[in-house]
């Protein structure tokens, strides 16, 4: 079995050695602290028994995943033919720089390595690092082994080879990767959650709607649809005539919500530019109302789910 490295053993480093086991590689984790190592490894357990409880991995494979993975008793022994490093410190960058100047004097040359961050950057800490080329933002969504989606950042001097083995890595684990062409401030995620959390705290903020009744317009409404497809492929789907058409007949509705400064963004050259030949290669015009009866059929197998979810609760 190939190894990977999980340095940094709290919650993002537990669903990450998860993920790398279930796909069948071998896992060492490292933590400073050595108690946490071993309380970590115990949690584990529980996380992979949770696993095959829902059905996301075979009930007898639950002890070989788990069997995958171990404890080392130093950085240098959990960096020995490792073929990728996860780290997981914390959301520091004078923390991420010493870790990362560690890692990168004791990995073998050829190895990427990662950073579980929410939004530093990696040119913020690994700029004055030798091995800065091998360097760069790997971010799960927590937790990383319920969440597929995983966002692959590069800095500007980010070799191109190391992203390709990684996101090959990160497929073959069964993650949906989300590479960006370059570095950006909270990258897609984070940055698409920060502008509705903005225009939220706005709503509840003047009054306008309770956060409960805020929170179903979510997750019984733009959730729904959502979580089986993102907004552009919505958007694409909710016109005759795909996403120009939407763009064309609701693109001014939206801006004359007086919400963000649309400065830069012209919603008709972004449709026609750049997403139509994607949207249309996605699912073509003509094909779009058999993805509507496609789509609505998967939303009544969610909206069942969710039904017998509150029975159950």
């Amino acid at each position: 079995m190939s190894k990977i490295a999980v340095v940094g053993t709290g919650l993002i480093g537990q669903g990450w050695a998860a993920v790398f086991a279930q796909a069948g590689f071998e896992v060492a984790m490292y933590d400073a602290s050595q108690e946490a190592a071993q309380s970590a490894l115990k949690a584990m357990a529980k996380r992979i028994d949770d696993l095959a409880e829902f059905d996301l991995i075979e009930p007898s494979d639950g002890p070989n995943v788990l069997k995958r993975i171990t404890i080392a008793s130093s950085l240098e022994d959990a960096l020995d033919r490792a073929i990728y490093v996860q780290e997981n410190g914390p959301e520091n960058v004078d923390i991420k720089t010493e870790i990362t100047q560690a890692l990168d004097a004791l990995a073998a040359t050829d190895v990427p390595i990662g950073s579980s961050t929410s939004g530093i950057s990696a040119s913020r800490y690994c700029e004055h690092i030798p091995g800065r080329h091998r360097c760069f933002v790997v971010h799960p969504i927590n937790p990383p082994h319920l969440h597929p989606a995983v966002e692959i950042v590069p800095t500007p001097w980010t070799d191109q080879n190391a992203i390709s083995r990684v996101n090959e890595l990160m497929i073959k684990c069964g993650r949906e990767t989300i590479v960006l062409s370059e570095e950006i401030d909270g990258f897609v995620v984070n940055r698409l959650q920060g502008a509705l959390l903005e225009e939220a705290f706005k709503l509840v903020g003047s009054g306008i709607v309770s956060a409960e009744d805020l929170d179903k317009a979510i997750c019984d409404g733009l959730g729904l649809r959502w979580s089986i497809m993102g907004p552009m492929q919505t958007i694409h789907l909710n016109a005759p005539g795909g996403v120009i058409d939407y763009v064309a007949r609701y693109g001014n509705m939206y801006r004359g919500f007086g919400i963000g400064s649309y400065e830069g963004v012209d919603w008709a050259s972004v449709a026609k530019d750049k997403l139509a030949a994607e949207m249309a290669e996605r699912t073509p015009v003509a094909k779009i109302p058999e993805a509507q009866i496609a789509r609505d059929r998967k939303l009544m197998a969610l909206l069942r789910h969710k039904a017998q979810s509150r029975a159950n609760t």
